[in-house]
């Protein structure tokens, strides 16, 4: 069984991967804050156990085994996050900490009675998908709000959950999964200015924090438009 810091390696690698590229080893060492010849030595390690594979001089990529583990900690992370928010009345800016430390030590039954207890559920609470009981992932259909122009009307999928800071400027501006917002402005140097529905005032985001913020089409107001035509 691996350890808690292999998970975390492992997570670490599964959500910073881009497509078929192997993960820089400098890349691992920002997101987990830790130098760069301490993650070659985990590498190592977990190359040992099959768990990666190493490209020399370019990264590492997970091994089916290591997405497997991978997958299984993010399930965990997740259920334990929504867990948090809908039983125990966690704001969604501080369940993220606590999932940390307790996504490591549940049995797989006591996963099995949470995912029941919610109604087995797609996503956790800011909007990021669960994998399913078999550790298939769920692949989101979204982007980030940086993305789009002036003018689209959009629905907020997801948020990044890092920065209970930003969690807490998002829901002060209305701005959660679900939410339909419209592009108002996208300036020359970054800001965007979007109107969240239901919101009196419109909202002006840094480009730092609208790229947490990922987006999909509004499908429904797609279809309304197609029937306006």
């Amino acid at each position: 069984m691996p350890s808690s810091k292999a998970e975390d390696y492992l997570k670490a690698i599964y959500q910073l991967r881009e497509g078929e590229e192997p993960v820089a080893t400098s890349t691992i060492a920002e997101a987990l804050d830790v130098t760069a010849p301490t993650v070659t030595a985990t590498m190592k390690r977990l190359e040992g156990h099959g768990l990666v594979d190493r490209e020399e001089y370019k990264g590492v990529h997970l091994t089916e085994d290591g997405e497997l583990v991978a997958l299984e900690t993010i399930r965990h992370h997740r259920l334990l996050e929504l867990f948090l928010a809908e039983q125990l009345n966690y704001d969604w800016a501080e369940v993220h900490e606590e999932a940390d430390r307790l996504e490591h030590h549940i049995s797989e039954r006591l996963e099995t009675e949470l995912a029941a207890s919610l109604g087995d559920p797609s996503a956790d609470p800011h909007g990021a998908p669960i994998p399913t009981e078999d550790l298939e992932p769920t692949e989101a259909d979204d982007e980030p709000l940086t993305e789009y122009a002036a003018g689209e009307t959009l629905v907020v999928a997801q948020v990044a959950d890092s920065d209970p800071e930003v969690l807490s400027y998002l829901a002060d501006a209305g701005i959660t999964p679900g939410t339909r917002l419209t592009v108002r402005e996208v300036a020359p140097f970054g800001m965007l200015t979007v109107a969240p529905e239901g919101e009196d005032e419109t909202v002006s985001l840094p480009a730092e924090i609208a790229a947490e913020v990922r987006v999909r089409a509004d499908d429904e107001r797609s279809t309304d438009e197609l029937a306006a035509d």
